[in-house]
């Protein structure tokens, strides 16, 4: 989930994500984002999206949805290897 580089002369930008690697996984993070922002409306990365997207459909929520998607395996990946839990969401008790 990594944007592709472009670099021509001066410019230097990034493209859209990549899609080397595993597809099912990418797929699979981009449905929980979705879920994320259904189930986890409080959180700081679905305040983050709503904020970036407001009420814009289409393309423009498709593309942030993968973005919010990096940012969300970023932080699932911090809480395994910290315990850090992502700002906004709580553990429920056992």
């Amino acid at each position: 989930m990594a944007p592709v580089p472009h670099q021509s002369g001066d410019m230097d930008r990034d493209l859209r994500i990549g899609r080397a690697g595993n597809a099912r996984a990418r797929k699979t993070l981009v449905q929980l984002a979705w879920l994320w922002l259904r189930y986890r409306p409080e959180s700081e990365l679905s305040a983050w999206f709503r904020a970036r997207v407001g009420k814009l459909q289409g393309r423009t929520r498709r593309i942030a949805i993968v973005a919010m998607a990096r940012k969300l395996l970023i932080a699932l990946w911090r809480f395994t290897e910290t315990g850090e839990i992502p700002a906004g969401s709580m553990l429920r008790a056992a």
